[in-house]
């Protein structure tokens, strides 16, 4: 089944590995994703009305899954963890990706940061639970994300009921 699939990311530090990453999802047969917007786009919807969250908002619209690709700061970023919190409570599909052994063709690899799933909680029987318990996480170079991301993404969905 096609999936049209957000991926969650920081932008500044990461941008060369999420490239090649979100690259080989969307060349897939099936494989879609949101357009992926610059830093300008970004600034500019900073500027609009309702500012960045509405812009976050257009783009989860019709996508099933949220892949966080995460990197060594990603866990810091307040927009990632909005986006982690807006695409449980949307019901999505949800899973995270350590990208940090991806190899940025001009700086190399880097260090390895935090769960973002982790610092984003939900109630349950009366106790915070973060969202990395209830999640899958993965790692894109050990995990071999190129041939096993579509299944990653399939199981998301149908975990979350889609």
């Amino acid at each position: 089944m096609a999936r049209r699939v957000f991926f969650s990311f920081h932008y500044d530090r990461d941008v060369r590995r999420i490239v090649q990453v979100r690259n080989s999802w969307v060349v897939r047969p099936g494989g879609e994703a949101q357009p992926f917007y610059d830093k300008a786009e970004f600034e500019e919807a900073k500027r609009r009305a309702g500012g960045i969250a509405n812009w976050i908002e257009e783009q989860l619209k019709g996508t099933s899954v949220t892949v966080v690709l995460f990197g060594a700061e990603t866990y810091k970023r307040p927009w990632v963890l909005h986006e982690i919190k807006r695409s449980h409570e949307l019901g999505k599909g949800l899973l995270a990706i350590d990208i940090h052994n991806v190899k940025d063709p001009q700086l190399g690899t880097d260090f390895q940061g935090e769960n973002p799933l982790g610092y984003v909680t939900v109630k349950q029987g009366g106790r915070d639970v973060p969202l990395s318990s209830l999640h899958k996480s993965y790692d894109w170079v050990r995990d071999n994300g190129y041939a096993n991301m579509p299944v990653w993404i399939e199981n998301a969905a149908k975990a979350a009921g889609r």
